[in-house]
């Protein structure tokens, strides 16, 4: 195993690639090829998913000063070095399902940042101190997706309204009881995501925004009403379809003056036990994955003959995984949407 990760870290220098994948390769540590003589100039991805690294070099940026985006999904890092601020070009920052407890305010100065996932994670704030952090989260200009679902967090940063370019905040799995309500000042937000927290009340004026289409507040059982701007939204739930154990279910309703309307009961109900709609081939490649790597320990025991040459592939290298359980997903879930257009709230708000 280490002379072929070598022989990749060595090819990918002479060659001068821009891609590197070091997936599945049961990393403790990283590679300390990738850091020796000049590191890897030309490198503009690395991919790192599903090893067991602890942290990162605090010389990564001197020695990939190129890095656009780095993904280290599903690993053990616990701290994230200061120097990660220096990697300038970063616009993709994946560092899901590890075991991050804080994050380094040292993120705040990768301003060309665009994607950053955290969740599954142990966070219980995203830190406000020392300063620099409550200044800089704010210069995140180009920030276009914030993952943080799967954590702790009791609040949001009080300037995420600074990120101006946010499209996609997903805070799904938190302790959350309050939407704040500079989030409805976000002028790009496309789709907010606050399933499963513990939110009794939405801002008045959530769904104000044109721009916002997408809102997902299931599974917070102390949420009893809907603000009557979300008429015109689409309210649904998205993941991997597992089951989720509800203690209790109601329906979401909004009102005006006498007039009530509840949500379809589906709302509630979706990523419960009694949700049994996920596709048949995304079941059959979940039941081999388990099989085989969580029991046998070894993919490699399949060949050509038992399965064709893509679907083996695809078992080895999954497309993504479930930011709610982390299972690993092989064919693409749609979400299920809800649109309230044409509920009898539809008249409320014209124009």
């Amino acid at each position: 195993m280490a002379s072929e990760l070598c022989k990749t870290i060595s090819e990918a220098k002479l060659e001068r690639h821009k891609n590197l994948f070091l997936n599945y390769r049961n990393l403790h540590h990283f590679p300390l090829e990738l850091l020796k003589d000049e590191g890897l100039q030309y490198l503009e991805r690395l991919y790192m998913k599903r090893n067991s690294l602890t942290t990162l070099p605090e010389n990564l940026a001197q020695k990939l000063p190129n890095l656009v985006e780095l993904y280290l999904h599903s690993n053990n890092i616990v701290v994230v070095p200061e120097a990660i601020g220096s990697l300038v070009k970063l616009q993709f920052l994946d560092l899901s399902d590890n075991a991050l407890e804080i994050v380094c305010p040292e993120i705040g100065r990768l301003r060309s940042l665009r994607h950053l996932r955290l969740a599954n994670n142990q966070l219980k704030y995203l830190p406000a101190v020392p300063p620099v952090w409550i200044v800089e989260v704010g210069d995140l200009r180009e920030l276009q997706t914030l993952d943080i679902s799967t954590n702790r967090l009791i609040t949001l940063p009080e300037r995420l309204h600074m990120c101006l370019s946010l499209q996609y905040l997903t805070a799904d799995r938190n302790h959350l009881w309050y939407v704040p309500r500079h989030l409805c000042q976000l002028p790009s937000l496309n789709e907010l995501s606050m399933a499963g927290n513990r939110l009794a009340f939405l801002p008045l004026d959530l769904g104000r925004s044109r721009e916002l289409q997408y809102v997902y507040v299931d599974n917070n059982i102390h949420l009893k009403g809907l603000p009557s701007y979300l008429y015109n939204k689409v309210i649904g739930c998205s993941g991997c379809g597992s089951p989720i154990q509800v203690s209790e279910v109601k329906l979401l309703s909004f009102s005006s003056g006498q007039l009530t309307v509840f949500l379809p009961a589906e709302v509630k109900s979706i990523g419960t036990e009694t949700d049994h709609v996920l596709p048949l081939q995304e079941l059959a490649m979940r039941t081999l994955y388990n099989t085989y790597c969580r029991f046998l320990k070894d993919l490699n025991f399949l060949t050509p003959i038992s399965l064709p040459k893509s679907l083996l592939e695809l078992l080895h290298c999954p497309l993504g995984h479930c930011h709610r359980c982390s299972q690993p997903m092989f064919t693409i879930v749609y979400p299920k949407l809800f649109p309230l257009r044409e509920t009898p709230m539809a008249g409320l708000h014209q124009g």
